[in-house]
């Protein structure tokens, strides 16, 4: 019983008018203050169904693509997907290698530049795979098929 009201007390005061409590709060005497907090009326804002938890929108697999690795979040959240940790697509083109700062654009349309300084100079390829991955700390590094080097990369497009 204790617990329902505490939840009960503390859902209401949520609901209380913000400019009221501010006035409140500036007042210097005890009991003009408690009068004040008194008077502010509960529920003034759209109420809320206690229990019921607002439906979350679920991207798809393409708006997730499409969004990876511009989200302004630095970490992923430890419960996260696995399919969110991670994109598939290849380098339109002929592709050789890279340089430190370099832009590279992929067959999804996202542009990847390369910030780690790194350079690598490869057999040529046409179209070769590649896979952006961030890792735990919400680093992302792009993982080029027939290479064992993975560039540390931000997404610029």
């Amino acid at each position: 019983m204790k617990a329902l009201f505490s939840l009960l007390f503390v859902s209401g005061a949520a609901l209380a008018d913000d400019a009221a409590m501010l006035q409140c709060r500036s007042l210097a005497d005890i009991a003009s203050r408690v009068k004040c907090y008194d008077a502010i009326p509960l529920g003034a804002a759209a109420p809320v169904a206690v229990g019921v938890a607002a439906p979350a929108a679920v991207p798809t697999a393409q708006q997730r693509e499409q969004s990876f690795g511009m989200e302004t979040v630095k970490a992923p959240k430890a419960a996260e997907p696995e399919e969110n940790k991670s994109i598939s697509s290849s380098i339109a083109g002929k592709f050789d290698g890279w340089s430190g700062n370099e832009l590279i654009k992929l067959s999804n349309g996202q542009v990847w530049r390369i910030v780690d300084g790194s350079s690598a100079v490869l057999v040529p390829q046409n179209n070769p795979k590649v896979t952006v991955e961030r890792n735990f700390i919400g680093t992302f590094f792009l993982k080029i098929e027939g290479t064992n080097n993975s560039p540390k990369v931000r997404r610029v497009q």
